[in-house]
């Protein structure tokens, strides 16, 4: 299980710190009126780091480059080029900005609205803000032995005068340590050419040999120039990275999101970036979060796997969406006992039930489909079921809170099965309704039930015991899951008659 280095307190007070516009500047949403795939699109950054995610050609970086044009350093040229006759779609496009910068407003809490739009085979942009932008495009990750400004350093004969050497400033080095797990004390900065637009790293080994880039990894190498770059950029920055988990290790790539979230706060940098990557959007909250899908824009937390099901193989036959990782679960113990194929089915939780009807609705929709799919929602859900679009409601208020009270409701009659499911001796069973009462009155949010139960049970897993309590009930209260299942029963694959 995934346990942030940043504090929930400080995501709530990043979180308000948009909302209230205390930001000196801020790019604070776009609407793609008429941009590629998008017409009357809206994005807000609610959080100083935004993810963008989307599958392949989905449009995230279409979003970052709109991002960028919101300030006259970037060229419209470096995201939306135009190649003579062959870019004819380009006409027409058109974004709208709502901003801050309190440099410029009169009034300081009061939003700039600006806009770009490419007319008469070029762009136009209304008075635009200045702002320091840094962008980190996919090549930040070519080696350093393919890149051509460095051929000259690449032989026997390189020197460079003592002048042109730098070590990193300690916040650098505290960064890139954290992130990369390793120390890199004694990694050094050579500066290759005159403007110093061009520059050479060095490392040192535990044993004291000096390396150059040469030899560092890709994502050694990209971590530390994204970090150096962050650590000199002026207060109200804005950061674009695509791609942001290349060349990076699963963990490298949460602990990078986490630093650009601390910096958010420490430096008021403000980061937009792309990834196929679920561990980047480990840390964030479910406002920074934003998936594109077919021209649309929805906000909200999401599984990367998600979204490539709009893409997935011939063998699925039926796809479930649901609100979260706990009904997910119920959904597939659900599905196992009722005898479908497990092999020709998949589940997946999206993040919020109108994310999981959205995406439902997409992928329904789509002519370039592999299989149909449904979706679960919890009880509480204020969406509407409707068989016609394919939405169906779990039994209970409360997915969680509902399998907790019914085993408990029903605990004379299924209290051995519990006990040997948790791995406890059935000798035991008043203890273990005593800790489940005693769990029950003390809660008070109740997707923590069952880690609360299993610190009570001698530190048993979360998963074990959530995994207990969902067989249990589902073996119990067949009428209820046969009731769920029903509807969509002509849409499952079936292994066996029940």
């Amino acid at each position: 299980m995934y346990y942030s280095e940043i504090r929930d307190s400080e995501k709530k007070a990043l979180l308000e710190k948009v909302r209230n516009k205390k930001y000196g500047q801020y790019l604070y949403s776009i609407n793609l009126s008429n941009l590629r795939q998008f017409k009357n699109q809206k994005i807000t950054f609610d959080f100083p780091v935004t993810a963008l995610v989307a599958p392949n050609g989905g449009g995230k970086t279409t979003v970052l480059g709109a991002a960028a044009l919101a300030y006259k350093e970037v060229k419209p040229g470096l995201f939306f080029s135009k190649s003579g006759k062959f870019d004819n779609s380009m006409a027409n496009w058109k974004i709208e900005y709502e901003l801050v910068d309190k440099k410029v407003s009169s009034i300081k809490s009061d939003s700039i609205r600006r806009s770009a739009a490419f007319k008469d085979l070029k762009w136009k942009r209304d008075k635009f803000l200045s702002r320091k932008v840094i962008v980190m495009g996919v090549a930040r990750t070519v080696p350093a032995v393919e890149r051509t400004e460095l051929k000259k350093c690449a032989t026997n004969k390189f020197t460079v005068s003592p002048t042109q050497i730098s070590t990193f400033d300690i916040a650098v080095l505290e960064a890139v340590e954290k992130i990369l797990g390793k120390s890199v004390a004694g990694y050094q900065r050579i500066q290759v050419d005159s403007k110093g637009k061009v520059s050479l790293l060095t490392g040192l080994s535990d044993s004291g040999t000096a390396f150059s880039e040469f030899h560092f990894g890709a994502g050694e190498s990209s971590i530390i120039r994204l970090i150096m770059q962050v650590e000199a950029a002026e207060e109200n920055s804005l950061v674009l990275i695509e791609e942001i988990e290349n060349g990076l290790h699963p963990i490298a790539s949460v602990r990078l999101v986490e630093y650009l979230i601390e910096a958010a706060s420490r430096l008021k940098i403000q980061t937009i970036f792309t990834t196929h990557s679920d561990y980047a959007l480990l840390p964030l909250p479910g406002e920074a979060i934003w998936a594109s899908l077919n021209g649309k824009l929805t906000q909200g937390r999401l599984k990367i796997s998600s979204l490539r099901e709009l893409r997935h193989t011939q063998e699925t036959r039926l796809i479930i969406y649901t609100e979260d990782e706990f009904t997910k679960l119920w959904v597939e113990s659900m599905l196992r006992y009722y005898g479908a194929d497990m092999q020709s089915i998949e589940v997946h939780y999206i993040g919020g039930d109108g994310n999981a009807v959205q995406i439902n609705k997409f992928n329904n929709q789509n002519p370039g489909r592999k299989a149909p799919s449904v979706c679960i929602i919890d009880g509480d859900s204020l969406q509407i079921e409707s068989e016609i679009e394919k939405v169906f409601r779990l039994p209970g208020l409360y997915p969680e809170a509902h399998v907790y009270d019914s085993i408990y409701d029903a605990f004379s009659e299924i209290s051995p099965m519990l006990c040997i499911a948790l791995g406890w001796d059935t000798i035991k069973q008043s203890e273990l309704k005593r800790q489940m009462e005693g769990v029950r009155t003390t809660n008070r949010d109740y997707h923590l039930l069952f880690n609360q139960l299993g610190m009570k049970l001698s530190l048993i897993s979360e998963e074990t015991v959530r995994t207990a309590f969902l067989n249990v009930w589902c073996h119990h209260f067949r009428e209820e899951l046969n009731k769920t299942l029903n509807p969509i029963k002509y849409l499952l694959p079936i292994t066996e008659t029940v």
